[in-house]
């Protein structure tokens, strides 16, 4: 007992220690997981490499549980629209990718099947670390992150059938036919394998039929099951009993799936599809996402304690030459499969970076692998240290790209297209012209204005035209297009564009070169409010406050206030939020986290007490002057 949670100890102050200073310095929480592991493993001896393994075992429901949780937010529907993705995008890279390495695989000498394996292995991702790299960074919706996002269900998916080829790749003595058709394991192996399994011993084809029977009943289960046990469990009324119930259709999926012999993690991401569309489903994924996040840090924690440094020390110049290898070969097909399907220049850097490592499926399959006599031992072990190491330096390569995306912005080669000759100068110009600026543009165009829009999304400026909205293809922030558009004569500036840094950059050089322009910013939240005010916008409307103003309202009416009043405290709210972000503006410190900024706390505390109170008195005066009529 005490071993266990002296184990538990050291994994939970390696997260909380590592992490936290690991995302301060920029490199993200999972660098931050692995340097964790690499440092209670390899480095102190904390922790055994016996212990890293059967801590990855369980850190894998990370990944399970992840992939449970992808498969809630995509129903059939969606699937079946990202079908020219999956095929195309994500196709096109595995069997690019996989060809490639077995042609390379059996030039150094390895026999085909050998080499076969290795192509499967290597042409998978890692679905844990790019996606939370991606979300961590906001760059999920973008091109490129939604090109990787299908890339990696493409590969996801992709695993089934690997798992039932590499069998049949066997070169060793792992497995044998028998004369009725059956497949059988070696006898050590049996006698040291615990494992549940519904397939041993039995016949080719009954092993498909219970394979296909199995993901039948996950579909079966997930449609006609989920429903009639969760409405039961509804009417306990305790929250508790959906997480249970939640932990148990994950870890009994992943049960059923290693039975049948295949990947817990698709098993999942299957039931997770069918029950995308209950109404359980965002119960469900409240339920889950703690496990998932913890178990997810454990799994990359794991990966940095398994490394054995002892292998990597001996082969040095092989394994990292190998990884940093498979990483260049693999980021060059993802470029070229990028510029294939006319990916803008900064989705295809992201697209290739992200996805140029190999990936925890990787693992599987080379366990899988090793077990069957696929691979050698010795071939398995550099192996797993090449798939680990390459999960090690896909930090630094989004690192690498947040550093090329800075140098195409100030270069202005974010676009595959010469920008546009500006023909035009109006009093209104308009940077970017999305969601927002498009209702700021129809607005002030309805009204008689006209206005010189730019935007470097070229769908856009197309799509504008076919309406008949004039506009400019190019990087607003370009100094020679903001010229051309008449920036030092201009009137009014409107900056509506999606990257908070590039808006800031706009506004600071829009002020310098005409310091009677009034400038319009749209902002992504206060800090950036905090920004933009100190580069010198006159006018700063932040993307979701107004909105959010007109929900609260709607939520006043509804709790007993009459229009009037939810409108007046509305207002009210309003006026107090713009006279705050005045005052906290001067004292905000960019160098200085704002949880730490005491006296921008202290005064933040004292203006909402005060808007509380100014609230509380506007209301109370307008009943006593509602009152005082009646009683006359």
């Amino acid at each position: 007992m005490n071993g266990l949670l002296m184990q538990a100890t050291i994994y939970l102050a390696a997260m909380v220690i590592a992490v936290p200073i690991a995302r301060r310095l920029g490199l993200g929480s999972v660098l931050g997981y692995l340097i964790a592991g690499i440092m209670i493993g390899p480095v102190f001896g904390l922790v055994a490499h016996s212990e890293s393994e059967d801590l990855m075992h369980v850190a894998e429901f990370g990944v399970v549980m992840m992939l449970f949780l992808i498969g809630l937010e995509l129903d059939p529907r969606a699937l079946w629209e990202m079908r020219h993705k999956l095929l195309g995008l994500g196709g096109l890279q595995i069997g690019l990718t996989g060809g490639v390495i077995t042609a390379a695989a059996i030039y150094l000498g390895q026999p085909w099947q050998t080499g076969v394996a290795l192509g499967m292995i290597l042409s998978l991702s890692s679905t844990a670390v790019v996606l939370q790299t991606l979300s961590e960074k906001g760059l999920m919706r973008t091109g490129g992150g939604r090109s990787a996002f299908a890339v990696l269900l493409t590969q996801d998916i992709a695993v089934i059938p690997m798992l039932a080829l590499m069998p049949l790749l066997a070169v060793g003595s792992k497995l044998s036919i028998n004369p009725d058709g059956s497949i059988s394991r070696a006898v050590d192996d049996l006698a040291h394998s615990g494992n549940l399994s519904l397939v041993e011993g039995l016949p080719a084809w009954g092993v498909t039929l219970v394979t296909f029977g199995a993901v039948g009943a996950i579909i079966f289960a997930g449609v006609f099951l989920t429903r009639p046990v969760f409405r039961f469990i509804h009417a306990a009324n305790m929250r508790e009993i959906y997480t249970a119930i939640a932990l148990l259709m994950v870890v009994g999926i992943a049960l059923l799936m290693n039975a049948v012999g295949l990947s817990p993690a698709l098993g999942t991401f299957l039931a997770g599809v069918v029950l995308a569309n209950s109404e359980f489903r965002h119960e469900l994924e409240s339920s889950i996402e703690p496990f998932k996040g913890l178990l997810l840090g454990l799994f990359f924690i794991a990966v940095g304690a398994g490394i054995n440094f002892t292998i990597l020390f001996r082969d040095p110049m092989l394994i990292v030459g190998a990884t940093l290898a498979l990483m260049v070969t693999k980021g060059l097909i993802l470029y070229g499969i990028g510029r294939l399907f006319s990916l803008r220049k900064r989705a295809q850097w992201l697209f290739a970076l992200a996805l140029a490592q190999a990936g925890e499926f990787g693992m599987v399959l080379t366990t899988f692998g090793l077990q069957q006599g696929v691979l050698s031992v010795w071939l398995g072990q550099r192996l797993m240290l090449v798939i680990a190491l390459s999960l090690v330096f896909t930090p630094l390569f989004f690192i690498l790209h947040d550093y090329l995306r800075r140098k195409l912005t100030e270069r202005g080669e974010g676009s595959m297209r010469q920008a546009d000759e500006i023909d035009d100068q109006q009093a209104v110009i308009i940077a970017g012209i999305g969601r927002f600026g498009q209702v700021v543009n129809r607005l002030v165009q309805a009204s008689g204005f006209k206005t010189v829009v730019l935007d470097n999304d070229l769908k856009t400026i197309q799509l504008m035209r076919k309406f008949g909205f004039k506009g400019f293809f190019g990087d607003p922030t370009r100094p020679e297009l903001l010229h051309a558009a008449g920036i030092n004569d201009a009137k009014v500036l409107v900056v509506t564009l999606d990257d908070p840094e590039a808006a800031t950059r706009l506004v600071a050089y829009a002020r310098q070169q005409n310091p009677d322009l009034f400038i319009i910013v749209r902002a992504r939240d206060r800090i950036h409010v905090y920004q933009l005010f100190k580069a010198g916008a006159d006018k700063i409307v932040r993307e979701m406050f107004d909105s959010s103003l007109r929900a609260g309202r709607y939520v006043l009416e509804q709790m007993g206030f009459s229009e009037y009043d939810a409108a007046m405290s509305e207002q009210a709210y309003f006026q107090h939020d713009r006279e705050a972000l005045r005052v906290l503006a001067e004292l905000w410190d960019p160098k200085v986290p704002l949880s730490e900024n005491t006296a921008y706390v202290e005064r933040s505390r004292t203006l909402d007490r005060n808007l509380e109170a100014s609230l509380m008195e506007q209301l109370e005066a307008r009943h006593k002057a509602q009152e005082k009529p009646a009683a006359e």
